[in-house]
């Protein structure tokens, strides 16, 4: 029993530590980004709409049909489904089966199917523009936050420094080498690189607030990312990201591009259907019909009454043999009286079934415009979208072409940076050598101490932030996103 319940608090701390060592690195925040950001569930929403669209299209290509019926209490003399006339104060019924199909309609339906299916594709790409954005963004977030933890370690180390010189100096002043002066102005730089490293990590937790918000994660979960060194993410030589050859991989690649041209084929394709209006249909139709009234009778047979006639009157005279006879009209007649009643419900429906088949052709002559309006709206439509696919290959290649000059602009300030850095430690070595012997007030060596706290903070803005430019030069290249 002990032995068990050494295993599961074992193995309950394997879980607790394997959770505590979870990390998030570049790819898994944006793939977490992609399949929950808010707007790209809206997106994926209307490309399912696009898709329901196309599906209805294609059915519209069949048959319709449809059953009617209708049942109706009748005043004065109306006629029933025979087409006898019945006295009013009757119930009737009628019910019909009606299908029809268009058999020619100038391919109106056809360049609509192919420009719903276009649509479909336009909103899958502009799907991907979104998810594209979204990497970019989350990428900037996340070397945001890699930049701040980089600030917080230069931070504190430079607090170290101050607290080491505070140690040495109080020695001197507690011997009488250094007046009480240096040790209170070390003390100043001390709260001084505090509040830095409180205001680095503020913005450490600041930034990890952004990056979540937008990666659609509850601010209370805990959040931690993987920190690979700077120096170490792989970055692409800049000669190979030339902004002219850039420009042709991302009008290839790019899905705001590949938007604009499926956009831009299904306004041609709404166009040719719109054009098919205008000219006639020729549709197909049947349809079976029949009917029943409560006031629809029947003969069902009849009885014979035979009646004698008293003093049957003379109707005329013959001569037989030379002797005149009087010929009298018969004693008897007969009459027959009909014995008739209502009609039932299904005999009714089978004597009165009605079918018919047919063809129509149905003309636009006037139908306030509307046809041909819709018409030369699709041709301005085409004519809009051609307009904005120019000005968003302009604004690509505008964008690529300052991506390239910003990235070229942030190699040249890390580089000069990195220069300043090195000036910056050698001269704080000296001055720590000076001030050691007592050559270098406190005041001056704090000059020089906040000078490289301030170039290597400045260093590591420069070497982030060309990181960044790079990768987004990599970006419109089509490579993606690594770090």
């Amino acid at each position: 029993m002990r032995y068990k319940l050494y295993t599961l608090i074992a193995l309950v701390a394997i879980g607790v530590q394997a959770g505590a060592q979870q990390k998030w690195d570049l790819r898994k925040c944006v793939d977490y980004a992609m399949a929950n950001n808010l707007t790209v569930k809206q997106t994926a929403l209307q490309e399912q709409f696009s898709s329901l669209t196309l599906k209805q299209s294609k059915l519209s290509q069949y048959p319709n049909a449809s059953f009617n019926n209708n049942l109706s209490y009748n005043y004065g003399i109306v006629q029933d489904a025979a087409y006898n006339r019945v006295n009013g104060g009757s119930f009737s019924y009628s019910g019909s089966l009606q299908s029809s199909v268009e058999i020619f309609n100038w391919f109106s339906k056809k360049n609509t199917i192919a420009a719903n299916e276009w649509e479909v594709q336009a909103s899958r790409a502009n799907t991907d523009k979104l998810k594209n954005d979204i990497a970019l963004t989350v990428a900037n977030f996340y070397l945001q936050v890699l930049l701040s933890k980089e600030q917080v370690y230069i931070a504190e180390i430079q607090l170290k420094q101050s607290q080491a010189q505070y140690s040495n100096t109080r020695k001197l002043v507690d011997a009488g080498s250094l007046p009480e002066l240096n040790a209170a102005e070390l003390e100043a730089q001390i709260a001084k690189d505090s509040a830095n490293v409180i205001t680095a990590k503020g913005n450490v937790t600041s930034n990890i607030l952004s990056l979540k918000a937008y990666m659609s994660i509850d601010a209370a979960e805990p959040f931690e990312i993987d920190t690979p060194p700077v120096d170490r993410i792989p970055v692409e030589n800049i000669a190979d990201l030339q902004p002219e050859a850039v420009y042709a991989s991302a009008l290839a690649n790019l899905p705001q591009q590949r938007y604009n041209q499926l956009k831009l084929k299904a306004a041609q394709k709404s166009r040719d259907a719109a054009k098919g209006s205008l000219y006639p249909t020729l549709s197909g139709f049947g349809s079976l019909n029949s009917g029943f009234n409560d006031k629809t009778y029947e003969v069902r047979g009849a009885d014979t009454l035979t009646i004698p006639v008293i003093n049957p009157p003379k109707i005329g005279s013959v001569i037989v043999g030379g002797t005149p006879y009087d010929v009298l009209s018969l004693n008897t007649y007969t009459r027959v009286n009909p014995i008739v009643g209502k009609r039932s419900f299904f005999p009714q429906l089978s004597d009165n079934f009605r079918k018919s088949i047919g063809i129509s052709l149905s003309v636009p002559i006037f139908n306030g415009g509307s046809t041909r309006t819709a018409w030369e709206r699709s041709k301005l439509t085409i004519m809009n979208l051609e307009l904005q696919q120019q000005v968003d290959n302009q604004k690509t290649k505008q964008d690529i072409y300052t991506a390239y000059n910003n990235a070229v602009v942030a190699l040249e300030k890390f580089n000069a940076g990195k220069k300043s850095v090195e000036t910056a430690e050698r001269s704080y070595a000296f001055a720590r050598k000076r001030a050691d012997v007592g050559m270098l007030s406190t005041f001056e060596l704090i000059t020089n101490q906040n000078n490289l706290f301030t170039q290597r903070l400045q260093n590591s803005l420069n070497q982030f932030d060309y990181v960044f430019k790079m990768k987004v030069l990599e970006f419109y290249k089509g490579q993606g996103l690594k770090l």
